[in-house]
């Protein structure tokens, strides 16, 4: 069963019922005083006890608030309409909210596609679609939010990477880089959990993701090796295209024969100038013969 709109009975008919049961209820209190009608002294007490009982009939809905109906355990419908109404004073009324809702999965421990154990927590942003399977599908629909989310949480993590390393090919989704593509992923894995308690998740997205402290130390000096390999190739690719034009230039320019003795002594200098990290000494030969 799904949410069921209830709108049958309106406000002026609740007035008119309790209005009505007030002026009978007035009435018969008159005709006691004027007449001395005793019988009429009990009748006057079920009216002004059906007057009372009329007022259980009255409920009020504040913006984004519904009000769910059941009759002697059978569900009647959901009214969402605002302000002050009215219904069968013999329902019982639960409040329900259907406002934005968010939350923060705290943060956990687990293992990465990798097998590395990383900390990661999640924001998950929801509300109430249908208030009939919210209320009576599940004892207490939002501890069930919270606990699906961190599951379906726990799952995301394992299916990806934290980060790509030489044993990765690099189409491979991570964690750290491919944001939206990863939130998306757990966004779809929570609504399908939640679809079963009419809950309506509009966003999820990660808010922290780290390694964890055992071995956080080791995973960054991982990452600070391959970033200076990574700059070291660019700065020697650099280096060899400045060593060959450098060679051409002296070749068509004729300002010195070179042997090829003397070609790998100028390379192998120029390349230890152009890739070390220290500040060159320079040399100076003399007597050298480059012919």
């Amino acid at each position: 069963m799904h949410e069921i709109k209830y709108e049958k009975t309106s406000l002026a008919i609740g007035l008119t019922v309790t209005l009505t049961l007030l002026a009978l209820a007035v009435g018969s209190i008159f005709l006691i005083i004027t007449t001395a009608l005793e019988p009429l002294a009990a009748l006057t007490a079920i009216l002004f006890a059906a007057f009372g009982f009329s007022f259980n009939g009255f409920y009020i809905n504040q913006p984004n608030e519904a009000k769910v109906f059941t009759l002697f355990g059978k569900y009647k419908g959901t009214s969402r309409r605002t302000g002050i109404n009215y219904v069968n004073p013999f329902y019982l009324k639960r409040r329900i909210s259907l406002r934005i809702r968010n939350f923060n999965v705290d943060k956990i421990k687990v293992n990465d596609a990798l097998g590395n154990p990383i900390e990661i927590s999640s924001i998950v942003v929801w509300k109430v679609d249908d208030t009939y399977e919210a209320m009576y599908e599940v004892e207490d629909y939002e501890q069930y939010v919270s606990n699906q989310s961190e599951s379906a949480l726990r799952e995301l993590a394992g299916m990806y990477p934290y980060d790509l390393f030489d044993d990765v090919t690099e189409d491979v989704i991570t964690l750290r880089d491919n944001n939206d593509e990863v939130n998306e992923k757990l966004k779809e894995s929570v609504q399908k959990r939640l679809d079963k308690v009419g809950v309506e998740v509009l966003e999820v997205r990660l808010n922290h993701i780290a390694y964890a402290q055992e071995i956080a130390a080791a995973m960054l000096q991982r990452q600070q090796a391959s970033a200076i390999i990574a700059a070291r190739k660019i700065i020697v690719e650099g280096a060899v295209s400045m060593v060959e034009m450098a060679l051409k230039e002296l070749n068509h320019k004729k300002i010195v024969n070179l042997s090829d003795k003397s070609k790998a002594e100028i390379v192998g200098n120029l390349l230890v100038v152009l890739c070390g990290d220290k500040n060159a000494q320079p040399v100076i030969t003399t007597n050298k013969d480059y012919n």
